[in-house]
Order: structure tokens, then C-alpha cells, then sequence
């Protein structure tokens, strides 16, 4: 990122930045965590020029931030009378047949690994609106070991005695847009990219030269972070750095990259009254998705199939209602870098039935995205990635943008639905992205509109129709749904 855009980075962001360079990025790597907890970790440790206190970060991290192994050593503390305080992901619900509000930590395996017990009942009357209106929540976390002597015979038990909520950051989404006016839209895209931790630079074209159509085609995987069940397909080379926006730029996201995934653990275990990863975050990416075990299928597809058409699901003993995007991944070999030809064979089963593959709305090009290199490493002054991630959660709700987008556009009443849900959807996240600022159809010019919004959404949804066409031609290669609708930029007031 230029030095000038860097500079307005620092004058109207002054207080969400950090300094990011490799060397630090690497360090961190080595620490297992996530970008938006490494941002915290070097603004609470950085001074003013940005120079970072790296054994200040070392002993926070060891004394606070625990792994599988050091969990075993607080557990040890506890049982041994002693209050221990960390830094952790937790999960509170309420058990109604104890009458207890219970927690358990997923990150260090949940109550079937100890990591679980009993809120007290001060600290869950406190925090009951963050806890139990927040599928998970971040908190420096006060707990002890005591017994249970509610039961016949008395067992030892955690108890969390103390929170303190990690919200770092107070997101004012109209200081962000505010912020956004400031800048051309070249230069809020370099300020998007640097903000999730690459570097803008490093998106160039075979000549070597800055494309801004390749740092568009990185932008088309935050769509999920900023909309609300939008639901994307990405093909990509290895190496392209999928994985990693999908599973370390925000905490609101779940990446599944392997193992076997059920109805129970996806929507609703109706044995455990618990809610499943599509209730708790703002999308579920499916990685390399060949590789994961749906159980039963059938039963996953037709689960999947209901909520991405309509938001729930029936059929438990809860209906389910979320708003999670669902985001399937793959990779794919240089021969196969044609949208005309199937791809659908580079997806698990459940999604290549045209019936589900129509359900989602577009089609990321993951092989126009460069391959990861030292080069594309963000580094110099940028968006704090934690603060970033929280602006993009909080644009989910404002529903003032689908109404810019509704203003902007029109198109045969007749269209088909799922094709314009698609495209609206997608519209309005690039809109999200792109022009945070725009409150009606005339703060977005007309030009950019088109360029960055309306045709990226219909060609990633063209892409869909053109797959559903080779899987599926006798019902879906038809003069009438072989294209988009078409879909105009309304110049009328």
C-alpha cells in the first residue's frame, strides 16, 4: 500500500491500526493464532511508532492465552485450590433440567474433555445478555474447582466465578463510513486488503504490474463476512490462501476441513437441545470439501438444501432459524480452469444435485487469485484485523444497503427468483465492501456501481447457471435459464 494511502489510513483511523510487516507475521504464525488475535496482542504491545514488545507478547500469551497442554495444567491449579484467570473462547446455555447455566470451552475439546462446568449464578445474571444472546463469546475467564454437593454422591466441578468481556473495540459503523469518503475507490480496496492481512501490492498481473481486478477477485471471498446467508462456491489452486481468510480473519466464522460432519453438529442435536454451527456463525466454508464425511448424506443434503433456500430448517425437535452463509471450497488443477466444462466433480456429492448446487448464489474464480508468496504479506500501517472483522458482522445488519440496491436496479418482473435473490445478495455485499458510505442510490456513482457491484454479481451467478446447464441440461440448458436475467442499473429517480 502507497505511502499516501497509508497516511490517510493513520489520520482517520488512528486509533484501529497496527504496524504489519512479515517478520511479525511470521512470529506470530509460530504462535498458532489467529489475525485477529495477533492485532490485539501488538496494539496492546506495541509503542507508538509501532516497535512491539515481543517477551511482553510471550508471557501474556503464556500466562493467559493457554493451549490443549497448558488447559491440563490449569485443571491441575484448580484442583489444587487455586483460581486461574485465561483468555478463551466460551459456550454458555442453560441446562433445564439441572436449573444450572453451564459452560463449556470448546477450543480444549467441551464437557466430554473437562473443559466445561457451572456459571455462577451472579456472574451468568450479569452477563446473561451477552451470553445467551451470543452463540460464543471471548472473555478473560475466572474459574475454580469445587464440588457438587447437589449430587448423592459428590463430584468435583469447574466453576466460572469471574468474566470480563475481550471486545477490544467499540465499533461505530458511522465513524467507518464516514471514514470511507475519504478515500478513492481504488484506495479503500488496498485499505480492505491490507486490513485482512495481505498485502495489496502483491496483487499484480502476469506483467507484473498492480491489478485491480485481481484484488477485486481476493474481495469476493469476504462477501459472507458482511451478508447474511450468502452462499458461495470456490475453486481454487492450492496455496491461494482460502483456508486461511475463512478461518483466521474473523472469530464469527467456522472452517470444517476434515473429518465427518452430521446433521446434529451442522443444524440441531436434538439429544444435546443444542444448536448447530450454522445457528452460532456468520458462515460455515466446507475446505476441500471431497475430503469430509457427511453422515447420513442424504440427511445433510436435504437439511442443507432447506436452509439455503429458506434461512430454517423443520423436522427437530427446535426449528431452526440462522443466517449463516454456506461457503463449499475445493481445489482444482490448471486443466480444469474453464467455467464452460464440469466442476462440479471437484466438490463433495451432497452439492453437485443441481437442486442444491442452485441454491448457491455464485461462483468465486479461485485460480484469478494469486498464489501466496512472501510478496503478498501485509506489511506498513493498516486496519487492525480484529476491528475490521467486527465492522464487517455489524454491516450485516443494516438493512439500508438492500434498499441502495433495490434503488439502483431493474429488471423484468418475470426473472427468475433465485437468480435475482442471488444477484441482489451479492450486489449488496460488494456494495457492504465497497461503499460502506452509500445510505442511497446516489451516494454510489453510477459507473462504479456497475463496475464493482451489479456485473461482479451477475457473472459469479452466471457461473452457477452455466454448471447447473452441464449437469442438468435437459432442465437447466434451456433458451430461458441457460442465462441471468438481465438485470440494469435503473436511471430512473
Amino acid at each position: 500500500m502507497n505511502h499516501a494511502v497509508e497516511e490517510k489510513v493513520r489520520e482517520y483511523f488512528s486509533e484501529m491500526i497496527v504496524l504489519k510487516d512479515p517478520q511479525r507475521t511470521e512470529f506470530f504464525s509460530n504462535l498458532s493464532l489467529p489475525a485477529y488475535m495477533r492485532d490485539w496482542l501488538v496494539m496492546k504491545f506495541s509503542n507508538m511508532d509501532g516497535s512491539i514488545d515481543y517477551d511482553g507478547v510471550n508471557s501474556y500469551i503464556k500466562t493467559y492465552i493457554p493451549n490443549g497442554k497448558d488447559f491440563e495444567q490449569f485443571k491441575f491449579r484448580m484442583v489444587n485450590g487455586e483460581t486461574v484467570h485465561f483468555l478463551a473462547r466460551i459456550r454458555v446455555t442453560v441446562d433445564i433440567k439441572n436449573g444450572n447455566t453451564v459452560f463449556e470451552l470448546p477450543d480444549f475439546g467441551g464437557i466430554r474433555a473437562g473443559a466445561g462446568g457451572v456459571v455462577d449464578k451472579g456472574v451468568a445474571e450479569e452477563w446473561q445478555n451477552t451470553f445467551l444472546r451470543e452463540n460464543e463469546c471471548w472473555g478473560i475467564l475466572s474459574m475454580i474447582w469445587a464440588q457438587d454437593l447437589s449430587k448423592r454422591t459428590a463430584k468435583g466441578i469447574l466453576r466460572l466465578v469471574g468474566y470480563k468481556r475481550f471486545c477490544p473495540y467499540t465499533v461505530d459503523l458511522d465513524y467507518y463510513r464516514e471514514a470511507r469518503t475519504h478515500f478513492t475507490t481504488e484506495e479503500w480496496v488496498n485499505v480492505l486488503i491490507s486490513a485482512a492481512d495481505y498485502n495489496p501490492d502483491g496483487y499484480v498481473d502476469e506483467n507484473g504490474v498492480p491489478s485491480m481486478e485481481t484484488k477485486l477477485y481476493f474481495l469476493r471471498r469476504l462477501l459472507p463476512f458482511v451478508e447474511k446467508r450468502i452462499n458461495l462456491m470456490e475453486l481454487a489452486p492450492k496455496g491461494t490462501g482460502k483456508s486461511y481468510v475463512y478461518e483466521k480473519i474473523s472469530k464469527r466464522g467456522w472452517l470444517v476441513s476434515s473429518g465427518t460432519i452430521s446433521r446434529a453438529a451442522l443444524i440441531y442435536d436434538n439429544s444435546k437441545k443444542l444448536p448447530g454451527l450454522l445457528t452460532r456463525y456468520d458462515y460455515v466454508a466446507f475446505d476441500e470439501s471431497q475430503s469430509i464425511t457427511f453422515q447420513p448424506a442424504s440427511e445433510v443434503q436435504q437439511a442443507l438444501k432447506d436452509y439455503m433456500e429458506f434461512g430454517e430448517v423443520k423436522g427437530f425437535e427446535a426449528q431452526v432459524s440462522a443466517s449463516a452463509g454456506v461457503v463449499v471450497l475445493g481445489n482444482i488443477a490448471a486443466d480444469k480452469f474453464d467455467v464452460h466444462q464440469n466442476m462440479t466433480e471437484e466438490i463433495h456429492p451432497i452439492f453437485r444435485e443441481a437442486a442444491t448446487l442452485d441454491r448457491i448464489h455464485g461462483f468465486v474464480e479461485g485460480w484469478k487469485i494469486p498464489r501466496m508468496q512472501a510478496s503478498m504479506i501485509a506489511r506498513g500501517w493498516a486496519l487492525n484485523t480484529e476491528y475490521f472483522a467486527e465492522v464487517m458482522h455489524a454491516l450485516r445488519d443494516d438493512l439500508q444497503y438492500d434498499t441502495v440496491v433495490d434503488q439502483s436496479i431493474c429488471y423484468d418482473p418475470a426473472s427468475d427468483q433465485r437468480d435475482l435473490t442471488a444477484i441482489k445478495r451479492i450486489c449488496c455485499a460488494f456494495v457492504k465492501l465497497l461503499f460502506p458510505n452509500a445510505r442511497t442510490k446516489e451516494d454510489i456513482p453510477k459507473d462504479e456501481f456497475i463496475k464493482y457491484c451489479l456485473e461482479p454479481a451477475k457473472e459469479m451467478r452466471q457461473i452457477i447457471r452455466y454448471q447447473l446447464g452441464i449437469i442438468d441440461p435437459k432442465e437447466y440448458n434451456t433458451p430461458k435459464k441457460r442465462c441471468v436475467p438481465n438485470v440494469q442499473y435503473n436511471d430512473e429517480g
